[in-house]
């Protein structure tokens, strides 16, 4: 997914979600500033269709799915392997102002988005993007392809305290930690990648964290250098288990002024507004409250997926 592409988004994630779409990073979630859902492909609509949803107060009842054959070139895209001639974009969270034979472009309308019954209600509205050859089946969930970004992620550091700045009934936005925003680079919150064997003799590696730490099952670890296996701790805690870029989150909780929460979002974006995002549906905060964020071994950890 290219930079020019990714840049009319400002914020992406590619594993907070418990779907399996979104395992090993085969599916990306775009954060636009709009509720306009731009193209994040060049090519011709092969498909629209209209599914249902699972019920939710707070959402829609109708999903919807865009096929889109890509034009990798018009779309910036750089594959490896196999030839990239036969690629469908599966676009979703979009009722599609489109229709099969229709040509679009990288940045073009497809319509508005919608938040369906598939969303967590903490979650904002988004543009979900998997691809797939088209010889695979192009309806099921699962069976994209890994997807990669073509920007250098900057991890942020952070000490886990805040102060609040806007609250919802399931969620907390906090001002820390600051974007590193002299230029516009895309950064996240920090994790440190440890040799968990401790005899490669490998430097301490920073990378930015992403997914839901740690109320889905698993999360990313973006901009390795290293593809061993390691451990990767935030907030000076071991939080999960690492191969590659694939987190597998260990039995933590999370706490926010010593109490217990669901989680933390963890996204990457180029917005100088940044924060942790709190999920914590049974905890009310206030704006302009004080937070200090730990994390601590947990027997009985909350798992949404």
């Amino acid at each position: 997914m290219p930079e020019a592409t990714l840049r009319e988004y400002r914020r992406f994630s590619l594993y907070n979600s418990p779907y399996p779409a979104h395992d090993s990073g085969c599916a990306i979630d775009l954060y636009p500033a709009t509720n306009e859902a731009l193209s994040p492909v060049a090519g011709e609509v092969r498909e629209t269709r209209t599914v249902r949803a699972p019920p939710k107060s707070y959402a829609a009842d109708a999903e919807y799915l865009i096929l889109v054959d890509v034009d990798a070139a018009r779309s910036g895209i750089e594959t490896s392997g196999r030839e990239s001639a036969d690629l469908v974009a599966r676009i979703l969270h979009v009722r599609p102002d489109v229709e099969a034979g229709d040509v679009v472009a990288v940045g073009d309308s497809l319509g508005e988005m919608v938040r369906s019954g598939f969303f967590a209600p903490w979650v904002a509205n988004h543009v979900h993007v998997g691809v797939r050859h088209a010889g695979q089946n192009l309806h099921r969930a699962g069976g994209s392809l890994p997807l990669d970004v073509a920007v250098d992620v900057v991890p942020i550091p952070w000490d886990g305290t805040g102060e609040v700045v806007e609250t919802g009934e399931t969620y907390a936005l906090l001002d820390a930690p600051d974007h590193p925003a002299a230029e516009e680079q895309f950064a996240g919150i920090a994790g440190v990648v440890d040799d968990s064997d401790g005899d490669r003799g490998e430097p301490t590696e920073y990378v930015v964290l992403d997914g839901g730490l740690t109320h889905y099952a698993g999360g990313g670890a973006l901009g390795r250098r290293d593809e061993a296996a390691s451990t990767v701790s935030v907030l000076g805690h071991p939080v999960g288990d690492v191969a590659g870029r694939d987190v597998t989150w260990r039995d933590v909780d999370v706490l926010a002024n010593g109490e217990r929460i669901t989680g933390i979002s963890l996204f990457t974006g180029v917005d100088p507004k940044f924060g942790a995002k709190l999920v914590c549906p049974d905890r009310e905060f206030a704006v302009g409250e004080a937070v200090c964020v730990t994390v601590r071994d947990s027997d009985d950890p909350i798992r949404l997926g």
